[in-house]
């Protein structure tokens, strides 16, 4: 039976905050929803949950590939859905890769903290979702060109527009119908930065009656004299390599890992960087060799004019001399055993997660060395904390100084900054009815939603999770207030007593961190002493595990 009229639209995920974009859209009988993400770093608010089963949803809209967009959508199938999922080419083929990246890294920690719980006697722990759901998921994905007008369902029609963030980023038209009434909304995704290597700078819409732009740097802009990017990257690799340092730079595995080779492609060729030949460098991350494949390709219509007259003149924009890719873990170990001045890029670039914790762990506590940070930082992760000026981390269960020269290279991100997003909102050339400000820390958005209100006339605002509006009446059905996630420690077992200090074990411990300070020490010692050490130390921490045991 045809379900009563109704348009609404209701505000998920990414409200007040920076990752898990997900809105529900009602159109009589019909739903969908628009991305799918994971939320990654600090979580500020409480997001409420999808108030419809993922088996009753008719359609996604997938606006880009990035993991806080996207990588919720196995879980999706998993519960049930059985739609189809709309996106551009190239986000088709990088969510084939990215989403069997991730169940990969859902099953690794399930395995891991199986085993941990096993120890206590706890159940085994199931992972988020695994690769048959990743691979059911991408049977329903449904590629789309940009400019193309597409009917995704009765009442539904889509247009998906180039917006320069990633390969095959786009904004949606949204067309809805539902008997006499007609609405569009569109929802921005995450605007690209302009003067991009390899991307197009974002392209316009003509009109929207509803509007839902991202806020990711809704309250500044990137610095006002456009940085060198190659002379800049070329200056801090040819400083650290001098000193006999390596240069980690951590990088999402697609999008900011390609720029960075077409960068150094640039400055080898250009020979910016002096006295070290073709100084090596490593991609360490299977995700990005597998992306970087894609950019090489895509479409032609997908990059831009600089990077079409190279492939056309024969040169490959981000391969060049001493390029080295390391896809096992024991290509990945040996980088570091390597003492070659080198330049390693490797995701992820929060440093949550993936093998560039492992280079940290080498690499944070030498001197001669840079961590040299490429693009936005989340509140609450390990690098938005290293950037901030930490001192000390711990990483693999040790505890590593920071003495490494921590850097930012200035301007480089894929995201619009302020006057960027206000440009784009501008070009559209008549005023929507309502702007809704997502995607942005509280400051940002909020500061976003105040601006466009107060100095340039928008009717604006800023959803928490689970504000609902209705497109026919044109008013709120329900407008939330933001829920702080509580922060919660560790409780103590009922009854039980502090635990008392121990002097021999303290004195145990305290051997503990002067071997390990010792084993530090070691860096740059012959390979072969290095081996036997590991060998005596190896049957220690084994000796030690089997007393644990019995």
């Amino acid at each position: 039976m045809k379900g009563a009229e109704t348009l609404k639209v209701t505000f998920l995920g990414a409200a007040h905050e920076v990752t898990g974009s997900l809105s529900l859209i009602e159109v009589g009988d019909k739903k969908g929803i628009v991305d799918c993400g994971m939320e990654q770093g600090k979580d500020i608010f409480e997001n409420q949950a999808l108030p419809v089963a993922p088996g009753t949803l008719d359609f996604v809209l997938l606006t880009h590939a990035h993991i806080d967009h996207s990588g919720n959508l196995p879980l999706l199938y998993k519960n049930g859905f059985r739609g189809r999922v709309y996106a551009t080419e190239a986000t088709c083929s990088l969510c084939g890769i990215m989403l069997r990246d991730c169940a990969h890294i859902q099953m690794q920690e399930a395995e891991w903290k199986s085993r941990k719980a096993a120890r206590s006697g706890a159940g085994a722990v199931e992972p988020l979702y695994d690769m048959e759901d990743v691979q059911g998921l991408l049977g329903t994905l449904v590629p789309c060109k940009y400019g193309q007008e597409i009917q995704v369902d009765e009442g539904v029609a889509v247009r998906f527009t180039d917006v320069g963030h990633l390969l095959g980023s786009a904004c949606i038209e949204i067309w809805l119908t539902e008997g006499t009434e007609k609405r569009k909304i569109t929802f921005s995704g995450d605007l690209g930065n302009i003067a991009q290597p390899i991307l197009k700078d974002p392209s316009h819409i003509p009109d929207t009656e509803y509007l839902v732009i991202e806020s990711t740097y809704g309250d500044r802009d990137h610095d006002a004299q456009r940085p060198d990017y190659v002379a800049d990257l070329a200056v801090v690799i040819q400083r650290t390599l001098d000193r006999g340092g390596n240069v980690v730079i951590p990088a999402f595995a697609v999008g900011r890992t390609q720029e960075l080779l077409y960068f150094i492609r640039e400055i080898k060729e250009k020979k910016l960087v002096t006295g070290h030949g073709d100084f090596p460098v490593y991609i360490d991350s299977p995700l990005a060799i597998e992306a970087t494949g894609v950019f090489l390709q895509c479409d032609m219509d997908y990059v831009d004019e600089d990077m079409q007259k190279l492939i056309r003149s024969g040169v490959n924009p981000i391969v060049f001399p001493g390029l080295k890719v390391a896809v096992s873990q024991e290509e990945s170990k040996a980088i570091n055993e390597d003492e070659t001045p080198k330049v390693i890029i490797s995701a992820s670039g929060m440093c949550d997660a993936g093998r560039v914790r492992h280079h940290l762990k080498h690499n944070l506590w030498r001197k001669e060395c840079t961590i040299l940070f490429v693009g936005y930082q989340a509140a609450g992760t390990l690098g938005r904390l290293l950037h901030d000026g930490l001192k000390q981390v711990k990483l693999f269960n040790e505890e590593i100084q920071v003495n490494a020269e921590i850097l930012a290279l200035p301007g480089v991100s894929g995201h619009a900054d302020k006057t960027g997003l206000l440009n784009w909102l501008r070009a559209i050339p008549e005023k929507p009815k309502l702007v809704f400000v997502n995607h942005g820390d509280p400051d940002s958005c909020e500061s976003f939603t105040k601006c466009i209100s107060e100095e340039y006339g928008y009717k604006a605002f800023a959803p928490y999770s689970g504000t609902c509006y209705d497109l026919i009446a044109d008013d709120f059905v329900l407008v939330t207030e933001g829920k702080p996630v509580e922060k919660k420690g560790p409780a103590a077992p009922a009854g039980a007593e502090p635990r008392r200090q121990n002097p021999v074990f303290d004195a145990l411990a305290a051997a503990g961190e002067r071997l390990a300070g010792a084993i530090r020490a070691l860096a740059g010692s012959p390979n072969r002493d290095l081996r036997a050490f590991t060998e005596q130390v190896t049957k220690l921490a084994e000796k030690l595990e089997r007393y644990k045991k019995n």
